[in-house]
Parts: C-alpha cells; sequence; structure tokens
C-alpha cells in the first residue's frame, strides 16, 4: 500500500475489510429480510411496509421480470423519485440477476435517449409524471416494456392500479402468481450502470458489480459501528435514490441492518420534509450542503425533536462551516463530511465516529482503500496537494462500452483518477482543495461543461461557447455560459436559457448567459475556462 497517514487514526478501526462478506448483494438483501422480517423497513406517506413485504413484493417482481424475459446481465432502466417502488423495484430486478441502469426523473428526451440507448435497456420502470418524457423518444430506443408507477405504487395496491395493464403495480400482482428461480450470483456479476458526465459532453455509465456495492456498505459499516446499530436506526431518505450517495449509504447500508427508512419524493417542499422529521425523529440523516442550509433557514425547524439524531452526514459538495454550526447550534450535532464518485461507489472517506467536531474535511480514507496523490505521475510530498487516485474493491470495473474512457481513467498501475486535487494532513484527514478544473457543482450534483456547450452551440445564431461555474449561495455554484454570437444574429439572455431548459435537467440550465465579442484561447485554440471564472 502507498503512504497511508490515515491509519495512525484509525484507532480499533481494522484496516481491512471482506469484500466478499456477501456473495452478492442479493444474499446481503436476502439476510436482512430474514432477520429483521417483522421490523418496518420502508415509509412513504401513510403506508408502512415491513421487511417482510419487501421480500414478497420484490419476489413478485422478480418473477415477473423473468417471465417477461429480463435475463441476468439485462438492463433494466428505472426512473423514480423516492417512493415505495424504487426499493422494491431494485430489489426485485437484484434477485433477477439484471442490471439496474439509474435515471433522474427530471431528465429531458434527450437526455433520456442517450441513457437508454447506450445502456440497451429494453424494459423501463418510470413515474407516471415522466411519461411523456419517455413517449417523445421512444422510437429512439430498444425499450419493449414500460411500467408506469404511480404515487402509491410499491405497496399491495389492489384494484384499479393492480388491474391497469403495463402499470407496475399490475406486474407486482402478476408476478405473485409466477414461479421465481434465483440465479447464480456472484461478486464479478454486473449490478448497476451509474452514469456521470462525460468528456464528449455525454454521460458514461459507471459500470458496478455486486462485489463493488457490498465492499462499499461492508467499509461503511465497519467505519461508523456507533451509528450502525441493528434493528435500532431510523434514516430521512430526502436525497435521490437515483443519486449513488443516497443509493448506497441511506437504502442498502441501512437496509442491511434492519433500519426504518423514510422516503421523502420530494426535498424541495421542505415543510413537507419538516413534517416527516417530526414523525420520524431519525437517528440518521444524509444531505447536501444546499438542503442542510434550507433546513437551519427554515422557520419550523424548532419543531422538530432531534433527540434521537446521532449521525448527520454529508456529501456531494463542501458542506460551509457556517451551515454546519449552524446545525449545531439547533440539533446538537456537527455535519460529518465524507467524499466519493459514482465510479467508486461512492464512499472513498468519512469522518469516522471517533471525530468529535466539524472538521471541514472528509476526513479518513474507508478501510480497503488505497489512495495516492499525483503530480504528474508523481506521488506528492507529505502535506502537498495532488490528484487524488484510488484503489479498492469498491472501484468500479470500468465505463459502459467505452474501453478508450476506461483506460484513460486509471493510472498504469490500476489506480483510478478522481480528477479531483487533495491534501492529507499530519493526521491524514483528506481536505479536497480544487476539483476537476472545468466541473460544476450544483446543489451536489456533477455539471459537465461539454454537456452544457454541446446544447448550447447547436441553437440558431451561437458561433462558440463556453461554460463555468459562478458562485451561488442557494445551490453552491451555478452555471454560467459566455456565448460568441453568430455574425448578424440576435440573440437574448431569455432565449438562451429557454432552449437550455428544453434540452437539460433544471440543474444544469444556465442561471447566467454573457454575450462576448471572442473567448480567451491558448495558442492552441484550446478555450481558456480559467480565465472566464474570474469573470463569473
Amino acid at each position: 500500500m502507498s503512504k497511508a497517514p490515515w491509519l495512525a487514526s484509525y484507532g480499533e478501526i481494522p484496516a481491512t475489510i471482506d469484500p466478499n462478506v456477501y456473495a452478492s448483494l442479493a444474499h446481503l438483501f436476502d439476510e436482512a429480510m430474514r432477520e429483521h422480517a417483522h421490523r418496518p423497513a420502508l415509509r412513504a406517506g401513510d403506508t408502512t411496509l415491513s421487511y417482510a413485504d419487501v421480500d414478497r413484493l420484490s419476489r413478485n417482481f422478480a418473477a415477473y421480470l423473468q417471465h417477461a424475459g429480463v435475463k441476468k446481465g439485462d438492463r433494466v432502466a428505472v426512473m423514480l423519485p423516492n417512493l415505495l417502488a424504487f426499493p422494491v423495484a431494485l430489489i426485485g430486478i437484484v434477485r433477477a440477476g439484471a442490471v439496474q441502469v439509474n435515471v433522474n426523473p427530471l431528465y429531458t428526451p434527450r437526455e433520456l435517449q442517450h441513457q437508454l440507448a447506450d445502456s440497451g435497456a429494453q424494459t423501463l420502470v418510470v413515474f407516471e409524471a415522466a411519461l411523456p418524457t419517455f413517449e417523445a423518444i421512444k422510437a429512439h430506443t430498444d425499450v419493449k416494456t414500460v411500467l408506469s408507477v404511480a404515487a402509491t405504487d410499491g405497496a399491495d395496491a389492489g384494484g384499479e392500479r393492480a388491474a391497469r395493464p403495463g402499470s407496475f403495480a399490475a406486474a407486482l400482482a402478476q408476478g405473485a402468481a409466477l414461479p421465481f428461480e434465483a440465479p447464480t450470483l456472484c461478486g464479478d456479476d454486473a449490478l448497476f450502470l451509474q452514469y456521470t458526465g462525460g468528456t464528449t459532453g455525454l454521460s458514461k455509465g459507471a459500470l458496478l458489480t455486486h462485489r463493488n456495492l457490498v465492499a462499499n456498505v461492508e467499509q461503511f459499516r465497519t467505519f461508523m459501528p456507533g451509528f450502525m446499530t441493528p434493528g435500532e436506526e431510523v434514516v430521512v431518505t430526502a436525497l435521490p435514490l437515483y443519486h449513488i450517495f443516497a443509493l448506497t449509504v441511506n437504502l442498502i447500508t441501512y437496509f442491511s441492518i434492519g433500519a426504518e427508512n423514510w422516503l421523502v419524493a420530494n426535498a424541495r417542499d421542505l415543510d413537507g420534509l419538516i413534517d416527516v422529521f417530526k414523525a420520524a425523529r431519525p437517528t440518521s440523516f444524509m444531505g447536501v450542503n444546499t438542503l442542510y442550509a434550507g433546513l437551519v433557514a427554515h422557520p419550523r425547524i424548532g419543531e422538530i425533536d432531534f433527540s434521537r439524531l446521532r449521525l448527520a452526514g454529508g456529501g456531494g459538495a463542501a458542506i460551509i462551516p457556517t451551515v454546519s454550526a449552524r446545525w449545531q447550534e439547533i440539533t446538537g450535532g456537527f455535519i460529518r463530511e465524507g467524499y466519493g464518485l459514482s465510479e467508486t461507489s461512492p464512499v472513498l472517506s468519512f469522518n469516522p465516529a471517533s471525530v468529535d467536531r466539524f472538521t471541514g474535511t472528509t476526513g479518513l480514507p474507508v478501510p480497503s482503500t488505497q489512495v495516492k496523490l499525483l503530480n504528474d505521475g508523481v506521488e506528492a510530498a507529505p502535506g502537498e496537494g495532488g490528484e487524488i487516485c484510488v484503489k479498492g474493491p469498491q472501484v468500479m470495473q470500468g465505463y459502459w462500452n467505452q474501453p478508450e474512457a476506461t483506460r484513460a481513467a486509471f493510472t498504469e498501475d490500476g489506480y483510478f483518477r478522481t480528477g479531483d486535487v487533495g491534501v492529507f494532513d499530519a493526521r491524514g484527514f483528506l481536505r479536497i482543495v480544487d476539483r476537476s478544473k472545468d466541473m460544476i457543482l450544483v446543489s451536489g450534483f456533477n455539471v459537465y461543461p461539454n454537456e452544457i456547450e454541446a446544447v448550447v452551440t447547436a441553437m440558431p445564431g451561437v458561433a462558440e461557447c463556453a461554460c463555468v461555474g459562478m458562485a451561488d449561495e442557494r445551490s453552491g455554484e451555478a452555471v454560467h455560459v459566455f456565448v460568441v454570437p453568430a455574425r448578424e444574429a440576435v440573440l437574448s439572455e431569455e432565449a438562451v436559457i429557454a432552449h437550455c431548459r428544453a434540452q437539460l435537467a433544471a440543474y444544469k440550465v444556465p442561471r447566467v448567459v454573457s454575450f462576448v465579442e471572442a473567448l480567451p484561447k491558448s495558442t492552441v485554440g484550446k478555450i481558456l475556462r480559467r480565465e472566464l471564472r474570474g469573470a463569473s
């Protein structure tokens, strides 16, 4: 292992974990559903599912998929907010041996078409409100089976929904009468395609295996034993489950220990979220800085009883110290930051249980994770920054059907290049001092300038453009686009934004459009985004 200054700060935490503690994620789910059968597993609105309910319903969905021709390794796209149907579908897909493709339900037709076509998904589980998006591009995909999901689906919804062809409820009802034969699964089998930004303006699918997720669950459980008491945890999940952080930590890890999980479909409804907090009185909560900032500023925050809250975790973007301080004033506990990426399942580092105050760092690398900080291929000296490069059982196998991108993503000795710049302090705590210089973080979501630029440049009247991040109090960063109009073209900021809104998810749409005569470029013609950042 490369220099590992963090191990001296581990205390009683073991340096390694067994990534094969479960043969597959299906085995992990089976154990949890058996051991915690009578405990509440999932809550949404007025509906509660026990672990036994989830076992039965997910088995029914797995049987339906098999009957519909879904084989081991086939891709099934899931385009849902945080509804009961999401975990039921997920566990059913896992039990059937298929590969889940996680899709943002707010995607535009262009974004959805790319993800479905690239993954080759032939089955789509989609929130009924997003059906028009799919209808607009279905002719350009391989999708043959579409299951629409209503807000109430995922439980024992009988009657009209169960009788409606093409509904998720009907699939569950049909599966109940069908046989199911569990396929043989192992750690090397594909599990998720988790799409992330690409250098061409189109997202790439990070291929995550059963072992990747089993390892990351075991890494987090080993790292945070004081917050992982089987059968006693209550977690509120407001971050979207199609995002890898909530998927791995909130859903899969807490499910593995028999936690009670309250699902929040719309985290932007802070009044509704506060109502859930009041009812759940959680022991754990995960959020991004913008969500914490919104909560601490809410006039009703004082109505919540935080006496059971032991763990508040943050990821996706840096937690602002003043936000953590305000959160601690209200709840009595600080926010523990972590760090990870879609390609790493995602957790690479976290502030462990032994930390008793806000550190302003992303904590220590989790067990069995090797980290090197590289400058032009040379390992940085202690205290110096370098690109964070990692090895570990949680690191992806590569990008789906993109061998060149996969090769470029790894060093010659097999370390994944994160593109982020970090520095270790003397105790081994990792601080992110810069990131992939072009990436923009909007409310914890990655926005890649190439994608925005491809959309804007396609607009009539645009000669060229460049996209950078700008500071924003609400979302951390926002998108700022600099546009060079074509000769004699008449453009407006409103028109450019409207064009983007039709092509991009809301968080990717530019907040500001500036018109310029020329863009700064290097001697070889490369646009110098760093010079534009000074103007944002």
